[in-house]
């Protein structure tokens, strides 16, 4: 059976030498080096290019292991990153996902729970754990969410003038009607039938509805970026 080479990153001396016993009680499981900072976990990947590495996610900053897991797979992308964590907030854990860590396990969790977790990520074989799974449901939800709804919309700014379009984005940038006839040099009347014909087109009751979902879709960024 192989040498798995292990690198433990916790700030505190007492989980690291719990983490140490449990992998020195197991025949094919060795240490690589032990570090106390996210700097320090970086570091001694560079240098042992440790199989396996077990992060704590708060050190010398509450998302120190997050950003040392996201350094060392720019390094090292085949090794393999769990995260111990105390807390298990959601959108920290997920956040950690996505630099690409294997797993995640509670600090406290058994002996015979790390060591599956060491395995399995050394075979490529880590599962997705259940709030993990419900947040990648979520994320794909809105993202799909958002892509309907800059469709409708970019359906919509196709149907409408030039004018129409410039008072849009007058109003976008948080001017008010008689600003914008002012900049236009037409009549507040203008402008306000202009909007009402605006509202239409959109289906809205409000122009702060409007400007809520451009602003928040960034509508005007991306026909800059298109143009």
């Amino acid at each position: 059976m192989e040498n798995i080479h292990i690198l433990i990153a916790d700030d505190m001396e007492a989980h690291r030498r719990r983490l140490e016993r449990i992998i020195n009680s197991v025949d094919n499981l060795s240490i690589a080096a032990s570090a106390k900072s996210g700097y320090e976990a970086v570091a001694y990947a560079a240098i042992k290019k440790p199989d396996i590495v077990l992060m704590d996610i708060e050190m010398e900053s509450q998302m120190a292991g997050v950003k040392a897991a996201s350094e060392i797979h720019k390094i090292l992308p085949d090794t393999k990153i769990i995260m111990l964590t105390v807390h298990q907030d959601n959108n920290i854990v997920f956040a950690a996902f996505q630099t690409g860590i294997v797993d995640y396990l509670m600090k406290a969790a058994p002996k015979e729970e790390i060591i599956e977790a060491i395995y399995s990520a050394y075979n490529n074989q880590s599962p997705i754990r259940p709030i993990i799974a419900e947040k990648i449901r979520t994320e794909f939800a809105r993202i799909k969410k958002s892509e309907d709804q800059l469709t409708y919309f970019f359906k919509i700014i196709a149907n409408l003038t030039q004018s129409e379009l410039e008072i849009l984005k007058l109003l976008c940038s948080g001017l008010k009607r008689k600003e914008i006839a002012d900049i236009r040099a037409v009549e507040v009347e203008t402008i306000k039938k202009q909007i009402s014909s605006l509202l239409k087109k959109f289906d809205k009751n409000s122009t702060k509805e409007v400007i809520t979902e451009v602003n928040e879709l960034r509508l005007f960024d991306l026909i800059k970026d298109i143009s």
